[in-house]
């Protein structure tokens, strides 16, 4: 049950630092946009978001699978 607990640790620490990276980049893309270069249209089609809810998704299997196991 030990070793199972930090494989649970092990992969929160790897989930909270890509997502300090990914906060860390959008906040610099955030501060670096021209005004003059905002489409006025929508360009969000949704395939990031899809790509993100299937990541959490895989891994929430994989923890779930070893955790079976």
């Amino acid at each position: 049950m030990a070793s199972s607990m930090r494989v649970v640790f092990f992969l929160g620490l790897i989930y909270a630092a890509l997502i300090s990276v990914v906060v860390a980049s959008e906040e610099a893309a955030t501060l670096s946009i021209d005004v003059g270069k905002i489409p006025t249209t929508n360009t969000n089609d949704g395939t990031a978001i899809d790509q993100a809810v299937g990541y959490l998704l895989m891994l929430l299997a994989l923890v779930l699978t070893y955790l079976i196991h």
